[in-house]
């Protein structure tokens, strides 16, 4: 069934959207838009369009839409930590940095065992402070995301930056290319995409499921959440009851806790990214390729434990 703006697969999925809504295109202009971070004290969005080696800022109380940062090291994925910091994915400087309260930027990690990261894509905070994020090798697999190198480590993983030491400890190493990753509200689970297809045939096109260990540090499971029905998978985030809602070919795809693919949000462009922000967390904003969208929800954005 087509409401307006949604596609809905299962009766679920009334509950968490507005009949009366419709996407809603904020901007556009990008080659690749990625990574989008929303900040709630300035009311603003933060987002990246890597090959233009930009980040770009919408503000919410005008529309108005200006250049955040330029040259931005092709970043990609962006989030905010439990300070109010900018997190971002850096491409062409293959690192994670962190732009402090003054503005000036902290790497946080470049290396793991003394070799360069490939090309940390997408990140995620922890309630402890801890930064997890993928490294793919989309920003060295040519000069158009960043620039062409080998690959040091040979591989792609997911990492976990420790809060107090810096330590980068590999926690997920039997992905192809790691991509999007998000917590469970709980933070019980972790969920990490891969987009292996893009380089191996028939490759991975899924999201994995995880359970994250009492003290916080390892990961073990791993099975199928779900597999992509159009296109890949990139990035996704999760709302307070655990729906997870997920970039797609053909939009924004929501599953369930369950995997249950409950409906989508129909978007013209393919989407690569996603992100909860507005003042009520409630208004879903979605990188489509060249454009930004957003779309009102009757749901909300997930809280990290212990946040207000």
């Amino acid at each position: 069934m087509l409401t307006n703006s949604f596609s809905v697969l299962d009766q679920r999925f009334t509950k968490l959207v507005l009949g009366n809504i419709h996407l809603e295109k904020l901007w556009t202009g990008c080659r690749w838009a990625e990574g989008p971070a929303y900040f709630a004290a300035g009311r603003y969005l933060v987002w990246s369009d890597i090959p233009n080696n930009r980040m770009l800022r919408f503000d919410e109380t005008d529309g108005s839409v200006s250049v955040f940062r330029q040259p931005s090291n092709n970043s990609n994925g962006h989030t905010v930590d439990r300070e109010g910091r900018l997190v971002s994915c850096e491409h062409q400087s293959r690192c994670v940095t962190r732009t402090e309260h003054d503005g000036t930027r902290t790497v946080l990690a470049d290396r793991f065992q003394s070799k360069r990261l490939n090309s940390p894509n997408d990140v995620v905070v922890k309630s402890d402070g801890s930064i997890w994020f993928s490294d793919p090798t989309y920003g060295i697999d040519s000069e158009y995301e960043g620039d062409a190198a080998p690959s040091e480590i040979g591989a792609s993983h997911v990492y976990r930056i420790d809060p107090a030491s810096r330590e980068v400890t590999a926690v997920a190493t039997d992905f192809v290319k790691p991509n999007g990753l998000a917590f469970a509200p709980d933070e019980r689970l972790l969920y990490i995409a891969d987009t292996g297809a893009t380089h191996v045939p028939d490759g991975p096109h899924h999201i994995r499921r995880f359970n994250v260990a009492a003290d916080g540090r390892r990961l073990s499971g791993g099975e199928v959440f779900a597999q992509c029905t159009v296109g890949l998978f990139d990035g996704f985030r999760l709302d307070v009851h655990g729906n997870l809602w997920s970039s797609a070919g053909d939009g924004v795809h929501c599953y369930a806790p369950d995997g249950t693919l409950l409906g989508k949000v129909l978007v013209p462009e393919v989407v690569a990214n996603v992100c909860f922000g507005g003042p009520k967390r409630n208004r879903l904003f979605i990188c489509g390729t060249m454009s930004l969208y957003s779309v009102y929800l009757r749901t909300q954005g997930a809280l990290r434990p212990g946040r207000d």
